[in-house]
């Protein structure tokens, strides 16, 4: 590798891992140990995040990743040029240009020069950014850029396939969380015995194993139609699930665990659309009921929770309120020093996020505005204070900036609950029978939904136990 490229990609690599920093509040990496460290790696993820998923996964191993994106990005030649000495490699995608797909050919030459080096080559096979977290289809391109390369090579190349699943909390609000969960290597050399007289034939098997493993890694719908009850139980169901769920087997981060129980909500509910559907649409019903009432009275469903706790209740309050008063000179300092650069981050996203991915291009575009916008006016501002008080009180200004901008943003999370408890007290006084009604519905909906984990579960443990049985069945035989 060259110098200039060794130099611009750690930079590079360092200044998206400050800007991660800022923006998420925790990225979590789930079985990173699945990734090779010094022979050919190919990883497909899926693409929920446009560019942001190329900086998680690029900034966060241990190892440099070629990705391929779009052409697009390289019409600008200094952009080009920067895309080119950190590795990005240039695709033509058929919506870019149909005229040019020839250039894929190029595309993956320049991967498989990269792997054969026992390099790392990224790849989206959706080949599309989208809003919801619903897995796209997934592109046969990096089968046939797999097979091709380890049937060059008779199979001795050693290259493997690392699925990637990516997962965001809210990726486009500031301060949110995201998952990285990387799957079990698929080695490519097996499938190539019969590509020769069968490619279209291996192919398709290969790339239905990515596709199968990459639903494994994210939570995967197969009918969207179930999304928002799966939504709605998680919400009304996940911590009390976290508190007594007998599916986790091993210590995992917050995301993580999040992850794997919202998978076993999925499976529940497409069990409950299959085995008891008349029961799944009375909920949905009764759930229709809950929703309509809890909106009419602006609450949200942990605010429902803590009806007829009162006393809990106004200790929350208490303590709300006394973090509002104690944190509003420094929040006012923060949001005083924040407000420019914010408005400039907010100009950004509504002029340059394209409304289809919107949600998707946040995350990307508020930290490369935010690099601008906080860089610029916070230099500006060092440099006034410098100019009329000298450095002594210019160093502690400066190290109390990133310190206030994180206070302002966390107090206005904080004065959102005081208002929620307030909003709660009010419908409390004024509307006591429609919460205790709602209260009675939010019950029912909890008493629903655990007696349908105990039937599912009570399936779970018949199907293993008949899983058993055969397996013994055979081993006798």
């Amino acid at each position: 590798m060259k110098v200039l490229e060794k130099l611009l990609t750690g930079t590079v690599t360092r200044l998206v891992r400050l800007l991660l920093g800022i923006y998420f509040r925790r990225i979590e990496l789930f079985h990173p140990e699945c990734v090779p460290l010094r022979i050919p790696v190919l990883l497909v993820s899926n693409h929920p995040g446009s560019i942001t998923d190329s900086f998680i996964i690029g900034a966060l191993l241990p190892r440099q990743v070629h990705f391929v994106a779009t052409v697009q990005l390289f019409r600008f030649k200094p952009l080009a040029w920067l895309l080119k000495q950190c590795g990005i490699i240039p695709v033509n995608r058929l919506k870019d240009d149909p005229k040019a797909m020839r250039s894929v050919l190029d595309t993956f030459e320049a991967c498989f020069k990269v792997l054969e080096q026992n390099g790392a080559v990224g790849i989206f096979p959706e080949g599309i950014t989208y809003e919801d977290s619903q897995l796209k289809t997934v592109k046969t391109g990096a089968a046939r850029m797999a097979l091709e390369l380890e049937h060059r090579h008779g199979g001795k190349l050693g290259l493997e396939i690392v699925p990637v699943g990516l997962t965001y909390s809210a990726k486009e609000r500031y301060r949110s969380e995201a998952l990285i969960h990387f799957g079990e290597p698929i080695r490519v050399a097996p499938f190539v015995g019969r590509y020769e007289a069968r490619r279209k034939e291996c192919i398709h098997e290969l790339n239905s194993e990515i596709e199968r493993r990459l639903q494994s890694l994210i939570v995967h719908l197969p009918k969207l139609e179930q999304a928002r009850v799966v939504e709605a139980v998680k919400r009304l169901y996940l911590e009390r699930l976290k508190l007594g769920n007998l599916v986790v087997k091993e210590p995992l981060a917050p995301r993580a665990e999040e992850l794997v129980l919202t998978q076993t909500i999925v499976n529940a509910v497409e069990y409950a659309s299959r085995s008891l559907p008349d029961r799944l649409a009375a909920f949905v019903r009764a759930l229709n009921r809950y929703e309509h009432w809890r909106d009419r009275l602006r609450l949200s469903d942990a605010a429902v929770e803590q009806f007829g706790s009162n006393a809990v209740l106004a200790i929350r309050g208490i303590i709300s309120a006394a973090t509002a008063v104690v944190g509003l000179p420094l929040a006012a300092f923060g949001w005083m020093h924040r407000l420019p650069p914010a408005l400039l981050v907010n100009w950004a996203v509504n002029h340059l996020a394209h409304a289809p991915v919107r949600k998707a291009q946040i995350a990307h575009i508020s930290m490369l505005a935010g690099l601008v916008g906080f860089g610029g006016f916070y230099a500006i501002y060092i440099a006034m204070v410098h100019h009329w008080f000298g450095w002594p009180i210019t160093l502690w200004y400066a190290l109390s900036l990133p310190v206030t901008g994180l206070a302002a943003h966390y107090y206005s999370r904080e004065f959102r609950r005081l208002r929620e408890h307030a909003q709660i007290a009010l419908v409390l006084l004024r509307a006591p029978v429609a919460a205790r009604r709602l209260k009675r519905m939010h019950a029912h909906l909890m008493e629903e939904i655990e007696a349908m984990r105990h039937e599912y579960r009570q399936t779970l443990k018949m199907d293993a136990s008949a899983s058993s049985t055969s397996t013994g069945q055979r081993r006798d035989v």
